[in-house]
């Protein structure tokens, strides 16, 4: 793909969770094809991200947010106006991956942090974005989700509630907006490379079984997730509205 298949010039990008994988491709991404783009992560590595934005001359700015912290979530979304003078679309991908173990020895504290990150940082993030959205006419929203949030597997159970939750957000929050110009959707990524997904890239038992479980017969690499996202909010996609897109190389497809 070539970043002269979308064109947002005068847009305002929101990223949440950019310092790292998916994120930080969306938010290259979405500033080489001329969008301002605001970075919210709790992961101060954002500020390297912005700084190679800057360098390749675009515009861009890194603020320090955690998600799932109401105040922290509306001034991200505050600062972005006051800085680049709107916003126009946003891509909630934050999120966090608890470690692996049946639901029976999941810890109390591991699925209440999941919720906070990944249902809660969400909700909040959309709060937030639509109100702003609303003062301007309408936008675009895609919603990290999984395909957890499609299918389950062993040993992620929080993680599998929480990306169900995230899908079953945006469907309620596409159809209360759609006829005020805001378009909802989500995405919901097969296994991708990223700093999160190491220690299963690391396991060769987890990386055989998600290559013989995938008829594309590879992982996905960020920036493939990242072209997805633009196109959703981009004109494009303009009829696309509460629903979830894999892109998981056909996994979900078996």
């Amino acid at each position: 793909m070539t970043t002269s298949s979308f064109n947002f010039a005068g847009k305002v990008a929101l990223v949440t969770g950019g310092s790292s994988g998916i994120g930080k491709a969306t938010s290259l991404l979405f500033a080489r094809c001329g969008a301002k783009v605001v970075i919210g992560d709790v992961n101060p590595a954002g500020v390297e991200i912005a700084e190679m934005i800057k360098q390749e001359r675009g515009e861009a700015i890194f603020i320090e947010t955690d998600v799932s912290v109401a105040e922290q979530m509306k001034n991200l979304v505050t600062a972005t106006v006051k800085t680049f003078g709107g916003l126009h679309c946003a891509f909630n991908n934050a999120g966090v991956l608890p470690p692996m173990a049946p639901l029976a020895d999941t810890e109390e504290s591991t699925f209440d942090h999941t919720f906070a990150v990944d249902v809660k940082g969400v909700f909040l993030a959309m709060k937030y974005e639509i109100q702003q959205m609303l003062q301007m006419g309408g936008g675009a929203i895609v919603n990290n989700a999984s395909i957890a949030g499609l299918i389950a597997e062993r040993g992620i159970s929080a993680y599998v509630a929480a990306k169900h939750a995230v899908i079953g957000l945006t469907k309620a929050a596409a159809v209360e907006y759609a006829d005020q110009g805001i378009r909802i959707n989500a995405l919901a990524p097969g296994l991708v490379e990223t700093p999160m997904t190491k220690h299963w890239f690391d396991d060769p038992a987890m990386r055989s079984f998600f290559l013989a479980n995938s008829p594309i017969g590879r992982f996905a690499q960020p920036e493939e997730v990242a072209a997805m996202v633009l196109f959703l909010c981009s004109d494009l996609a303009s009829f696309a509205v509460g629903h979830t897109f894999a892109v998981d190389g056909g996994y979900t497809a078996r």
